[in-house]
């Protein structure tokens, strides 16, 4: 079975039986219909008597996060990778309360869509034609609030050899380990917040990978073989209406996502573009700084651009599906490692749906009609899941012992809450 394939390419990265039947019970839980994905009910979903060997695998157990991340990046890589293979960086925000977990601070997030006391992690995904699903991630820390203040770092957990990294070199130190393990992906694409650093851009362009970057209206780019220096909006203000092109960036769940388009050569460099992108309903503007090793139609610089909304859906179905924010952890250990096993449970799920996807025009079963049905989703194999991986039968009295012991310890961290306040 494909489950017990992945926990076998894990299995070496325990040293004992019990944190690996942990792990198993973990994923489990995650790939389960628990409401929650924390690590009191996926202890209580998976039959345990108290959450101590879920806390324990994730605090103080002895195994690698970052090694099974690697082991997640070459699962991805021999199950959805093609030609055609594009990485994608970006972040998501956790919205956290108090000040004692690793990282957290009062920040933008785009989860909420304003400043709110928050946890923010850079992820890179990869996408291909068989599937999307992340590969890596890092947690920001923010510069004054933690990496200036090593006591508040060592109650965290954070280790002593982390300093302040900017989000584009989080995601520039996630691409190279991707392109020096092997992932097949001649493109990177990624948001203004990453397409305006100008170190990124150029290690991309030293490692022979192109890039479809979004910028700012206001990013200078040179025109005229690089003579001139003009805003990226006034070059859009001066194109006349036959530059402008109608192509689809992607299909969309509702048909194809139709959006007009231009480019144009800036630089001395013909592999150099900048492209724009108008939305045909409000008229309005994105822009993006290309760059590619050799010679490509504007089809495939949009077909990039159109990619990188699948880290988006990558975070809604891991967040939605595997439990990606359903952690109630602080520390920089226990952090890392919820987050690896929810990409683990998110990246098995994709090659499941692939995989069905290939052996689909093959299928007996398979209705005669293409329009009848669609191909297996994420959320839909989760739920199939559900009938294979069914949890063990809970007794009445196995649920009141958690309902008692949550409330117990309810109670002792209220009481604990309210002598901290009358302090």
């Amino acid at each position: 079975m494909m489950f017990d394939q992945v926990m076998a390419q894990i299995a070496g990265r325990f040293g004992r039986v019990e944190p690996r039947a942990s792990a198993r019970a973990y994923l489990l839980g995650l790939l389960s219909q628990a409401e929650r994905k924390n690590r009191w009910l996926l202890a209580e979903q998976a039959g345990h008597a108290r959450p101590g060997p879920m806390q324990r695998l994730l605090r103080n157990a002895r195994w690698d996060a970052d090694a099974v991340r690697d082991d997640i990046r070459i699962y991805a890589r021999e199950h959805l990778g093609d030609d055609g293979g594009v990485l994608i960086v970006d972040e998501t925000g956790f919205l956290k309360k108090g000040r004692s977990s690793a990282g957290v601070q009062r920040q933008y997030t785009g989860t909420a869509g304003r400043i709110e006391n928050s946890q923010v992690g850079v992820f890179l995904a990869y996408a291909t034609g068989r599937g999307r699903a992340l590969s890596d991630r890092r947690l920001y820390l923010p510069e004054h609030s933690w990496c200036t203040d090593p006591e508040r770092s060592q109650a965290a957990g954070i280790p002593g050899a982390v300093r302040f990294t900017t989000k584009p070199r989080l995601a520039w130190e996630m691409i190279t380990a991707a392109l020096d393990a092997g992932v097949e992906a001649l493109w990177v694409t990624g948001d203004e917040a990453y397409g305006q650093d100008p170190q990124l851009r150029a290690g991309l362009e030293a490692r022979g990978t192109g890039y479809v970057l979004t910028v700012a209206c206001s990013t200078r780019v040179w025109v005229n073989q690089g003579r001139t220096p003009v805003r990226a909006d006034t070059v859009a203000e001066r194109l006349p209406a036959t530059a402008w092109q109608r192509q689809s960036a992607s299909p969309g769940a509702k048909g194809p996502r139709y959006y007009d388009w231009a480019w144009i050569h800036i630089g001395a460099d013909q592999h150099r573009h900048l492209l724009i992108r108008r939305n045909r309903s409000s008229g309005e503007l994105a822009f993006y700084l290309c760059w590619s090793p050799t010679t490509v139609a504007l089809s495939e610089l949009v077909r990039v651009a159109g990619v990188r909304w699948s880290v988006e859906e990558c975070f809604q179905a891991a967040k939605s599906q595997v439990g990606l924010d359903h952690y109630q952890v602080g520390h920089w250990t226990s952090w890392h490692r919820h987050i690896t096993l929810a990409m683990l449970a998110l990246v098995f799920l994709a090659v499941v749906a692939a995989d069905a996807a290939l052996k689909r025009p093959n299928d007996p079963h398979r209705p005669a009609h293409n329009s009848e049905t669609i191909s297996l989703t994420v959320p839909e194999i989760r739920l199939l899941l559900t009938a294979v991986f069914s949890p063990p039968a809970l007794t009445a009295a196995s649920l009141l012992r958690w309902s008692i012991w949550r409330r117990r310890h309810q109670a002792t961290a209220r009481q604990s809450h309210y002598r901290r306040r009358t302090c």
